[in-house]
């Protein structure tokens, strides 16, 4: 004992029978650590390097403590706990060697480090500030459930760890059965610094069984929110492209801005080049799409002479932005440049339904009282009949709504403002451009009045002016060409809303039934007859504009004379919750001009002959503006009717009916129907017009669903659809079944869509497509045309002989 002398200090000589504890100080020159090899999910699950202070103390807890002087070793032993910083350390036994700077832990040993990650071992070597180590015989729990086994661990340099014979699964697993998927390696090396993994002799397994092996492959982090590399492959089948694989390339040039190099190489039709660049600021992001492709046009099932037309480059750019300016204002723009109007849909860039190309430059700032905006607008029809007078530029359009702060004679007033320079090409008498300028405003007054029976009143005024220049227009009331015009209209209306809503509880429910009505009286009569309309032409009459002083969508029309709006309201609200609530009404021209009123107007189409046209208005090709049976033509409307019914939060209703005056025959109908119950989520909507004779003269009606139903906790099944109940055919219809857990993801998707353009390349298709999804790892796609395996001998991909 001369030589040393050793110190035990059991239980019984704890103070007041606590365990002994000792506090160690650490190194002043402790530098950073790193995490664990997993860390939590919203840092990925190999973590961040963390900060040790050297300066803080070591905290021992043991039953049992021997201290070797001689040998500068602590040995704690028995129900060992070590704290530091947020680490905590467990195990049967702990050496501590101070002049080595090293912990030697041994027997169940348990390491939970700061982000709540666990390590488990037989045997764990580290410096005293948990730097660096080796382990033997681990397993590494992350808080994700994350796991890495390996025969041995080994940290260094207080930022790289390496596996030895290791394994490593995001699949939750309670040891008895394999994870779904793992990954073997001889050796796995995760370089916080550089923040990369790295496997050598790697092997993927799926349920235990061995898939695929490569020598090397190395990946980022999952700390790394951006690194050069290359992205999941996307293969596939085309009866128009081919076999295709797409393989993009990401270029992280800067923490704000990259590119993604993307190009589709395909049998049928060549390479599509693509690529996309996005860059953020402070105050706002933009993105550039490019696509291109040196086209041959014999290679496209088209007529021969649209071939032609195709042959070359075929491109396309699409650019978005959106900026903050300051705290009112905004800036941005949504704009696609193509070479053709069929280029992006034939190559799956955009939905097959898009029916028309809107470019769009904005400029808005809004405040508590305030409105401005400033856009500018390049519309393209994309359809088949679309002629050049489709192509429309707004230049710009803007915007002003102003509410007055104080109250005016009690009420509220406000002023709207619009102005709108518009062109086209191809115009009526042969020049280069349709010019249409228009500028507008409006001064509205307003205000609510409640007496003792309950009955309120809200008096209301409105006075408007337009004035307009126009240049190679028609006069869409009497079908004669404008060539050069400066025109301008007023408008003065007044009118009173009155409602007086009866109350009344019952033993479950409350019950509102409330008489509406409001006449307004405005200038008799208004030529409108040189006023384009432009931005009025979408004229549905339903419920939800009965009580409009202006039923028409835009500025480019106006109500004129008396007309009187009626309704009655009733509202349903059960104690237990939900509600339910039905309006039905009718509007009454009673004196002046109906603005919606059919009259005959002789007409000559360009190129065509004279022909007598029955409608409120006609276009420059002589068609009506409006439909003729919109509803409101005569003195006396169609019946309108809306009910919204939600006798849950699960379950939603609505309808908007529009009925004939005469004998109440359907006119329009929208319905939507919207359920969300237990693993169900689905809705349907339905719509119908009657046979108008002026377009098509046949009904048209169709019905859209979409639903999702989780069969499991893993398995869910999703489709939707759009069917043409007149034609009796889909439009459209896709179906998905769904697997995923808490690490892998699988679905199978078919797509389907009958749309055909037989003068252009737009045809029918149908696609499968597979998506494999693996955590931390990505996703592969496969998609094939079903139509190249039915009408041919080949086998599907996935199908048995």
């Amino acid at each position: 004992m001369a030589a040393s002398a050793v110190f035990v200090f059991g239980l019984l000589a704890s103070v007041a029978g606590s365990p002994f504890q000792l506090i160690f100080s650490t190194p002043a020159a402790a530098q950073q650590t790193p995490k664990s090899a997993f860390a939590k999910p919203k840092n990925g699950i190999f973590g961040k390097t963390q900060k040790f202070d050297g300066g803080l103390p070591l905290h021992l807890q043991a039953d049992e403590l021997v201290y070797d002087s001689e040998g500068s070793k602590v040995i704690a032993k028995g129900n060992v706990e070590i704290q530091y910083e947020n680490n905590n350390l467990t195990a049967d036994e702990v050496i501590y060697d101070q002049s080595a700077n090293t912990l030697s832990a041994q027997g169940n040993v348990v390491l939970r480090d700061a982000n709540g990650n666990i390590v488990r071992a037989e045997r764990y070597t580290l410096t005293d500030d948990f730097r660096d180590g080796f382990v033997q015989s681990l397993s590494v729990v992350a808080v994700d459930d994350s796991k890495i086994s390996a025969e041995q661990g080994i940290r260094r340099d207080g930022n790289v760890t390496e596996f030895k014979n290791a394994k490593f699964t995001p699949c939750r697993t309670d040891g008895s059965q394999p994870p779904l998927w793992c990954i073997a390696a001889s050796t796995v090396t995760h370089d916080q610094a550089a923040q990369t993994i790295s496997y050598q002799d790697a092997q993927f397994e799926m349920f235990g069984v061995p898939i695929f092996g490569l020598p090397y492959f190395e990946h980022p982090d999952p700390t790394v929110k951006r690194k050069s590399g290359f992205l999941a492959p996307d293969v596939g089948n085309s009866g128009d492209l081919g076999f295709f694989t797409e393989i993009p390339y990401y270029f992280a040039l800067s923490p704000s801005y990259d590119f993604t190099f993307h190009p589709r190489y395909m049998t049928g039709q060549g390479v599509l080049w693509m690529g996309d660049w996005r860059q953020r600021f402070a105050n706002g992001q933009y993105s550039v799409k490019l696509a291109g492709i040196d086209q041959d046009g014999s290679d496209l099932d088209v007529d021969p002479a649209k071939q032609q037309d195709l042959d070359g480059f075929r491109g396309s750019i699409v650019t978005r932005g959106d900026f903050s300016l300051a705290s009112w204002w905004r800036a941005g723009w949504d704009v696609t440049l193509e070479t053709d109007d069929t280029f992006r849909r034939f190559y799956k860039l955009d939905s097959i339904l898009l029916t028309d190309r809107i470019n769009n430059l904005y400029f808005t700032g809004m405040s508590d009282r305030n409105y401005f905006a400033t856009n500018l607008y390049q519309f393209g029809g994309l359809l088949l009949d679309d002629t050049a007078q489709s192509e429309s530029r707004v230049h710009p359009v803007i915007d002003y709504n102003y509410i007055v702060d104080a109250p005016v004679v009690g009420g509220e007033l406000s002023l709207a403002g619009n102005a709108l320079s518009l062109s086209r090409s191809d115009g009526l008498l042969g020049t280069a451009d349709q010019e249409m300028s228009r500028a507008s405003m409006e001064v509205k007054w307003r205000r609510r009045l409640t007496d003792e029976l309950g009955i309120t009143y809200t008096p209301f005024g409105e006075l408007r002016g337009d004035l307009l220049q126009v240049n190679n227009y028609r006069d869409a009331e009497t079908a004669q060409a404008i060539d050069d015009d400066t025109s301008a209209r007023g408008l003065a209306s007044g009118g009173v809303t009155v409602a007086y809503p009866w109350i009344a509880s019952t033993a479950g429910a409350s019950h509102v039934i409330e008489p509406i009505g409001q006449i307004i009286t405005r200038t008799a009569n208004v030529d409108q007859r040189e006023f384009p309309v432009e931005d009025a032409k979408s004229l549905v009459f339903d419920d939800t504009n009965l009580f409009d002083t202006n039923k028409f969508s835009g500025w480019d029309r106006l109500e004129t004379g008396t007309r009187a709006n009626v309704g009655l309201q009733y509202t349903f609200q059960p104690w237990t919750g939900g509600h339910a609530r039905i309006l039905a009404g009718q509007s009454y021209q009673l004196d002046g001009q109906n603005p919606y009123a059919n009259r005959t107007i002789r007409c000559t189409p360009p190129g065509g002959v004279l022909t007598q046209v029955v409608a409120a208005g006609v276009d420059d090709n002589c068609n009506p503006i409006f439909s003729p049976n919109s509803g409101l033509e005569s003195a006396s409307s169609d019946y309108v009717l809306g009910a919204y019914i939600a006798p849950t939060d699960n379950f939603r209703f609505i309808s908007q009916s529009r009925f004939d005056d005469d004998n109440f025959t359907l006119k329009r109908e929208d319905a939507t129907l919207a359920v969300n119950y237990g693993p169900l989520a689905a809705a349907a909507t339905y719509t119908y017009s009657f046979a108008d004779p002026e377009f098509g003269n046949r009904a048209e009606q169709d019905v859209s669903a979409l639903f999702g139903l989780r069969l499991t906790d893993r398995w869910s099944l999703l489709g939707g659809l759009r069917y043409d109940l007149d034609e009796s055919q889909f439009i459209t219809d896709t179906a998905s079944i769904r697997y995923q857990d808490d690490c892998f993801m699988l679905s199978v998707t078919y797509d389907e869509y009958h749309i055909r353009d037989e003068a252009r390349d737009i045809e029918p298709d149908q696609t499968v497509m597979f998506r494999i999804e693996y955590k931390y790892l990505g996703g592969f796609n496969y998609k094939s045309n079903v139509l190249d395996y039915v009408n041919s001998d080949q086998q599907a991909p996935g199908t048995n002989p």
